[in-house]
């Protein structure tokens, strides 16, 4: 006889095949981070719109040796349709460090930030469809990154090399590189202001988008950044622009061969 125990089983079954096939995404916070629920409503919105999946990959030490240059790879490939990837840390004076819109480049990006203590580290990648999907890891840290002065201070011409850009394409692996000579104070050392790149827009030789980074404080003095394409669609070169918070101009052309 199929009683009412025997569909209850069967349903259950049913219920874990079908969790066992589909993504992992799961609503509580994988890190128990006493700061996440604040942080996702300031920086994402509606906590309705937001999940855990461990499609996002964030790959990272598992300890801070620089505390200035942590290096941070994001990885949304396996998700489509996004349009923006915030990435933030739960624990630090500043949390957002910048928000990556993809446009025509790969859902990844590679870069480095400053980290004030241990912490989860996290990315938030909204698609067009189904609003944010968050992975993350955790980093161990002595910290005070994000309080102290910039080095390029110690050097008398640092003035004369600010907004400078160094970097090349490889189109045969679909990599973009840039660094640009600049300090990214934070504002948190005494007697420094804020003194940051606001923003880097990649783009083609007809003046098309590909591409666009809104950085926060927490970036890496001298930012320095991957970008991932598609090598048959790649761009043969990339005019970068860019402005920092004092209005000053950033502006070079990304080719097969090296800028220096």
């Amino acid at each position: 006889m199929f009683t009412r125990s025997s569909a209850l089983a069967v349903a259950i079954g049913l219920m874990a095949g079908s969790a066992a096939s589909a993504p992992q995404v799961q609503l509580d916070d994988p890190y128990s981070s006493g700061m996440w629920d604040y942080h996702q409503e300031a920086l994402l919105g509606d906590p309705a719109q937001i999940r855990f999946d461990d499609r996002v990959r964030v790959i990272a030490p598992d300890t801070a040796e620089d505390a200035f240059n942590v290096p941070l790879l994001v990885d949304a490939t396996a998700l489509s349709d996004v349009e923006e990837i915030v990435i933030s840390v739960d624990y630090g004076p500043i949390p957002k460090i910048l928000s990556f819109f993809p446009g025509d480049a790969e859902p990844k990006l590679a870069l480095r930030f400053k980290i004030d203590q241990a912490t989860a580290i996290r990315a938030s990648v909204r698609t067009r469809t189904d609003g944010w999907h968050v992975g993350g890891t955790l980093i161990d840290a002595a910290g005070g990154g994000c309080t102290a002065p910039a080095l390029a201070y110690a050097s008398d011409d640092w003035e004369e090399k600010l907004g400078e850009m160094h970097g090349r394409l490889w189109r045969s692996s679909g990599r973009a590189r840039v660094i640009v000579d600049h300090p990214m104070d934070t504002g948190l050392a005494d007697g420094i202001p804020v003194f940051i790149i606001r923003d880097l827009t990649f783009s083609t030789d007809d003046g098309h988008e590909v591409a666009r980074i809104a950085l926060s404080e927490p970036v890496n003095e001298d930012p320095a950044f991957t970008l991932y394409f598609d090598p048959e669609t790649m761009p043969s070169l990339l005019h970068v622009r860019g402005r920092d918070n004092n209005g000053n101009e950033i502006e070079g052309i990304l080719t097969d061969e090296e800028v220096n």
